[in-house]
């Protein structure tokens, strides 16, 4: 008998691309806080696929918490996200593997707080002749860190309701976030436990 699963999350397929890419990246550079200083081209590549689609993910998110947002730049977001979900710069995302905790949305508990991965980004996007080097290993993992969390307030119900399939496998939401999961034979279904942000 053939599973079926309807799955149109295509924010939720790019996140779980990119963490594909960081596992095939962790063969190269070992994640750990020693080398997080360590920058090149392939980080600069998973530091602009994650940054812009947090961008794009925190506007839709805005979207659904307020249907008139307008909302279109990462201080708008931090005040429309935090608003609904005042909890969401503690959340935590950990890499087993690598015995790594990251929180990616700290910044945002300080009035004007701006991720420093963000800005990350933008100085090497705006002015990469100058800033190259931090497109470093630190503000990638924090990056896609970054997406994660927000993705999964995007599908905040289908999270809490285990329906998100398949899960990343170098980075995972520290057990704080968890609510329980499964394990078959074709897929894992897990549980997220986002109702208390």
């Amino acid at each position: 008998m053939a599973i079926t699963v309807q799955n149109n999350h295509p924010h939720w397929n790019f996140l779980l691309a990119l963490d594909a890419d960081l596992g095939e990246l962790s063969r190269h550079i070992e994640f750990d806080q020693r080398n997080f200083e360590c920058f090149s081209l392939e980080l600069a590549r998973l530091l602009f696929a994650a940054a812009s689609e947090v961008d794009v993910v925190a506007k839709q998110l805005c979207r659904v918490l307020a249907a008139n947002s307008k909302a279109k730049n990462i201080n708008a977001y931090r005040d429309a996200i935090c608003k609904a979900y005042p909890k969401i710069p503690d959340f935590r995302v950990i890499s087993p593997r690598f015995g790594l905790t990251l929180q990616p949305w700290d910044e945002w508990r300080k009035k004007g707080g701006v991720p420093f991965w963000w800005t990350g980004y933008n100085k090497v996007k705006h002015e990469r002749h100058e800033h190259y080097n931090r497109a470093n290993l630190k503000n990638t993992l924090n990056a896609v860190a970054g997406l994660l969390v927000i993705v999964l307030f995007l599908y905040r119900q289908e999270a809490i309701d285990g329906l998100l399939v398949s899960s990343p496998q170098i980075l995972r939401v520290h057990d704080d976030h968890l609510k329980g999961i499964t394990v078959g034979e074709y897929y894992t279904e897990i549980w997220y436990k986002l109702d208390d942000l």
